[in-house]
């Protein structure tokens, strides 16, 4: 009879020997995280839902801002045209070499139900818009709207914080609430975290052991790496579509968010104009940094920051590039301007810190820091574009503003860890003749799970998803 000997995790990378040596890491987690802005969650919204957002002329007025020029151009001209236009009408008003730019406009505007299409036999193709979000923004194009509320009096004994003293708010709070997510991933527990957020962290930020406090998951630390903006529309993203669990409506919550974009920024608002439901919203966004709530004698109400305004406005947008603070050098000796205690912490994701004065962190990018950052599931590309990101002023405007052997070199050094690929087989020796075992390798070709073969000795690995199907072959050659 033939002897089988099982190794459920035979590495193979190429003609193996009997004994391999295996790399402690040999795992390369391929987790992305997409971050949407408002308008791909309007459009993920049913019918009825889109219907009921857009019963609210703001919520009109933010969405056209959002569409694409050509977008615009087409709403704005079909605005007071209550029959439907033939697509080929719409076609002429394209340049030649706009037609690209026309398809992605049409898209966009069917993805929002802004254009319903309808089939004529003669005209073919039509469009027309749709009617709630046309007699809408023709009432607020004629008229104006007025907000749902308007700010407080300042005379009312309310002391408003500058727009600069704002801004610094909406940045430590920020910082604040980053800083909770890398201590998490030290085993510290998450404070002054709403419940509600904390299930948005749980949805793939962090995950929860027995016994243990949160921990940072693969695109826990992806997010650390990622620009502010991206970050937020992330935290918002997952903030709505777990909206159902805490039995608010999405529609509702994107109709509020939309909303908070058209108050001003630095103006004081009161509380009692909102819903119990908005004001439980209000709290979970202050711990963002989006809005700052103050407490008076008689009233409350809340400060919109530059976060909660802007949020109306798509990804690509407002990605405004801020200004830098690491200057990297060939001999992968790093340089950080900077006084914040979180920049100094995402630094270490990936680097060595050798010493901090006050607005000066030293590092050094090493093997080892950057295999600690593989091992957390942040991979090269996000390394680099990080620091390219976040150059100093003085190195952006180099090209390339990283050394090239430094990215070279960290991208080799992921590579490392690539070169063994860990799978599943069964092996295979001890055959009564050579033409088994060549009938054998065969069989185990045309089933395309051959992955290596000795001759000489008459022994062979196999992919152990053929293992059933090479168990029978050999039980028929040995009748």
């Amino acid at each position: 009879g033939l002897k089988r000997r099982c190794s459920n995790h035979l590495p193979l990378s190429k003609p193996i020997p009997a004994r391999v040596a295996i790399p402690k890491s040999t795992k390369m987690p391929q987790v992305k995280i997409i971050a949407k802005n408002f308008m791909d969650m309007v459009a993920s919204l049913t019918a009825i839902k889109l219907d009921k957002l857009y019963n609210n002329v703001f919520i009109c007025e933010a969405i056209l801002r959002s569409l694409p020029p050509l977008a615009k151009k087409y709403v704005l001209q079909l605005l007071f045209i209550d029959d439907p236009v033939p697509c080929t009408r719409i076609e002429e008003w394209v340049l030649p070499g706009g037609l690209s730019k026309h398809r992605v406009a049409i898209d966009r505007l069917i993805q929002l139900r802004i254009f319903t299409e309808t089939v004529d036999r003669r005209e073919g193709t039509c469009f027309s818009l749709n009617p709630t979000f046309q007699n809408n923004l023709q009432k607020h194009i004629i008229s104006g709207g007025v907000l749902p509320r308007e700010p407080m009096n300042s005379s009312n004994g309310i002391k408003l914080p500058s727009l600069q003293e704002l801004e610094t708010y909406a940045l430590q709070q920020w910082e604040c609430f980053l800083l909770q997510l890398i201590n998490s991933g030290q085993g510290e527990k998450l404070t002054g975290i709403s419940s509600s957020m904390m299930k948005v962290f749980q949805r793939g930020l962090l995950s929860q052991r027995d016994r243990d406090g949160p921990r940072l998951t693969e695109s826990g630390f992806q997010f650390l790496l990622m620009d502010t903006n991206a970050q937020l529309w992330y935290i918002i993203r997952e903030y709505i579509s777990n909206a159902e669990e805490r039995d608010v409506d999405p529609a509702d919550l994107i109709s509020f968010l939309l909303e908070l974009s058209f108050h001003v920024t630095g103006e004081a608002y009161n509380l009692n104009t909102l819903t119990d439901v908005q004001r439980t919203t209000l709290k979970d966004l202050a711990d963002l940094g989006l809005v700052k709530l103050q407490q008076g004698r008689k009233d409350s109400w809340f400060i919109p920051t530059k976060l909660a305004t802007n949020l109306s406005v798509s990804l690509a947008d407002s990605s405004v590039r801020k200004e830098g603070y690491v200057m990297m050098e060939t001999n992968f000796r790093m340089y950080a301007y900077s006084t914040s205690k979180l920049q100094c912490e995402i630094l270490r994701l990936f680097a060595r810190i050798e010493y901090q004065l006050p607005n000066l962190i030293a590092c050094a990018v090493t093997k080892e820091s950057l295999y600690n950052a593989f091992d957390n599931g942040i991979t090269s590309d996000q390394i680099i574009t990080f620091l390219q990101q976040n150059s100093h002023p003085r190195c952006a405007d180099r090209v390339p503003s990283i050394p090239e052997n430094v990215t070279d070199q960290i991208r080799l050094w992921e590579s490392d860890l690539k070169r063994i690929e860990m799978t599943q087989a069964h092996f295979y020796d001890e055959f009564p003749s050579k033409d088994v075992f060549e009938g054998a390798c065969n069989f185990a070709r045309q089933w395309g799970g051959l992955l290596w073969e000795d001759s000489k000795r008459m022994r062979l690995v196999v992919k152990s998803e053929v293992h059933n199907q090479m168990r029978e072959y050999l039980h028929t050659q040995g009748n």
